[in-house]
């Protein structure tokens, strides 16, 4: 389920997503009319407690709920390929949705080719997530896998340099040389990379912090590394 009015126009636009249930209130089919004439979608109209109650009151739904599918999933061999124009990101074990949106959200803006988690311990692709994303669930390839070591290990066998950030890494990321390949791995916050992940770096980099405070967010880490990686790219059309 995808809902908000940005998250669900998003979904609108992008003709791989099936609609089976369209719920909007009036101000919401008014606000999404021309997606809904472009796909010739008739929803059905409710008042914003009758998505309360699919949703339960936490849920920011602005009058839009889409039922939908997941989308289909990219190859490994296509985002190493892509991943030599831009970053590819890889998430160890980030569970928090709104971090995963975040960095959705940064990885559409900076242009990365695409998004690798493991199937477990990561959130599901919808609900609050597509909501922090904000359209971008539908802009950034997501790749779902069971084992992230063996993943890296795959990705450096086709020549993608894989840069784990570190806030203990001795090479500060503004300093280094910016691989032309290169997949770039998070970790979740407060443990950061696992250890065996850490292993499976080629590199590790930190980013430079003016404080005390000798980390971030990681939604914002991989905001500040992903326009790192634009910059480094040079400009752009």
């Amino acid at each position: 389920m995808i809902y908000g009015i940005h998250p669900v126009q998003a979904a609108l636009a992008n003709a791989r997503r099936p609609v089976h249930t369209l719920l909007l209130t009036r101000n919401a089919e008014q606000r999404l009319a021309q997606e809904l004439e472009r796909r010739q979608i008739t929803p059905e109209r409710v008042l914003p407690k009758d998505i309360d109650r699919r949703l339960g009151p936490e849920a920011v739904h602005q009058g839009a709920l889409l039922e939908t599918d997941a989308l289909p999933e990219p190859s490994l061999l296509d985002l190493a390929e892509q991943a030599n124009e831009k970053p590819l990101v890889i998430l160890d074990h980030v569970t928090d949705p709104h971090n995963v949106g975040a960095i959705l959200r940064s990885a559409a803006v900076f242009g990365a080719s695409g998004l690798i988690m493991t199937r477990r311990h990561s959130p599901p692709l919808d609900g609050t997530l597509a909501k922090s994303a904000s359209g971008a669930l539908e802009h950034v390839p997501v790749l779902l896998v069971q084992n992230l070591s063996r993943t890296i290990a795959e990705l450096k066998e086709v020549g993608v340099t894989v840069v784990g950030l570190d806030s203990g890494a001795a090479d500060r990321l503004e300093a280094s040389a910016w691989p032309a390949c290169v997949a770039l791995v998070l970790g979740a916050e407060g443990r950061g990379l696992r250890q065996l992940t850490r292993e499976s770096c080629d590199r590790l980099m930190r980013i430079s912090t003016g404080s005390a405070l000798d980390s971030l967010n990681v939604s914002n880490a991989a905001a500040i590394a992903l326009h790192w990686a634009a910059v480094q790219r040079g400009p752009s059309n």
